[in-house]
């Protein structure tokens, strides 16, 4: 799985450190990201991701540690940083009392744009994201995807080379959150770089180049989606006939694998982390035969994002290193 390079870093954070009071938000954070890519850092609530987008955003000061964005240290140089970024935060910037294209037009003047240019922006950029017919509506008329789009649209008034978005689809229904995912592509189809939390593990697989998934303040795990789930191993799932025939195939799954299998009793279904492909496959085949047990269905697979975040944040807590053992 291998990391950028410094040199192709347009963010980088070394040993990223941040405390509130007694709570350890950050405890040696590392990341960095390629120009023109998208990364999704996963993790669960309280992990540190929304620090980590604060600190890069300027907005937070770091303990300790190495943070830069597009080469400029985000405490020694924070106005060169900020001249180059843009930020969706958790929670909707977009005025309601405003029409979409005024709100625009606002944070165009905030960024110290004068009055045509600011227009010209905000208009260039309602055209190109679908807003022109409603661009005179009053924005609180807006559903929420709507509003939600157009807070991330208002985040691109200076054109940035680097865009952090916190959660940008939190709440949102699916029809919307597939709308700001073709207005994430089209972004980094023209070399945007993109820093992106998340819930939504499916979200991660659709539009990440990399993950970073971070547990107690630091990356416990980094790779493209398909390098973290072969780094888990494959899935054998079992589908039986008769529930009562879960625990004997359990047994047999677990002592073929030495780990004990998910049991899912309304589906019927027995399921384990196995190495060895389909040679393993052709084991519980014969195996599951000889102990009698009549199976519906049997399937070798590549493990789910799902499943790799909630194996990889289990194993961070257990060893207390953040370390992938």
């Amino acid at each position: 799985m291998r990391e950028p390079a410094d040199a192709e870093a347009m963010v980088l954070i070394e040993g990223l450190a941040k405390s509130f009071g007694k709570t350890q938000a950050l405890s040696g954070l590392d990341l960095r990201i390629a120009p023109g890519t998208v990364c999704a850092m996963l993790g669960p609530n309280g992990a540190g991701k929304t620090t980590a987008v604060r600190i890069l955003a300027t907005l937070v000061k770091p303990d300790a540690g190495l943070a830069r964005v597009a080469g400029y240290d985000v405490v020694r140089d924070p106005a060169q940083v900020r001249y180059r970024i843009g930020l969706a935060g958790q929670h909707a910037a977009i005025d309601g009392k405003l029409t979409g294209r005024d709100n625009l037009r606002m944070f165009g003047r905030l960024y110290h744009l004068g009055d045509r240019a600011a227009m010209h922006r905000a208009n260039e950029l309602l055209d190109r994201f679908g807003f022109a017919e409603v661009a005179g509506r009053l924005a609180e008329t807006y559903s929420g995807g709507m509003r939600r789009r157009l807070d991330v649209v208002a985040s691109l008034i200076m054109a940035p080379p680097v865009l952090f978005l916190d959660e940008p689809t939190t709440g949102l229904d699916p029809g919307s959150r597939v709308q700001i995912w073709a207005s994430i592509r089209e972004l980094v189809a023209d070399g945007t770089t993109v820093l992106l939390t998340t819930q939504y593990l499916d979200e991660a697989d659709h539009l990440a180049d990399r993950i970073a998934v971070v547990d107690n303040g630091r990356v416990v795990a980094s790779g493209t989606p398909d390098e973290l789930k072969a780094a888990i191993g494959d899935r054998i799932d079992v589908v039986l006939q008769d529930a009562r025939s879960l625990p004997a195939a359990a047994a047999v799954l677990e002592r073929i694998a030495c780990a004990s299998p998910a049991v899912e009793p309304e589906r019927r279904k027995v399921s384990v982390a196995v190495s060895g492909g389909s040679l393993m496959l052709t084991r519980v085949l014969r195996e599951l035969d000889q102990a009698d047990v009549a199976a519906e269905d049997v399937a070798l697979r590549r493990p789910t994002l799902d499943e790799v975040f909630l194996r990889l944040t289990e194993r961070s807590a257990f060893n207390g290193t953040g370390a992938m053992t």
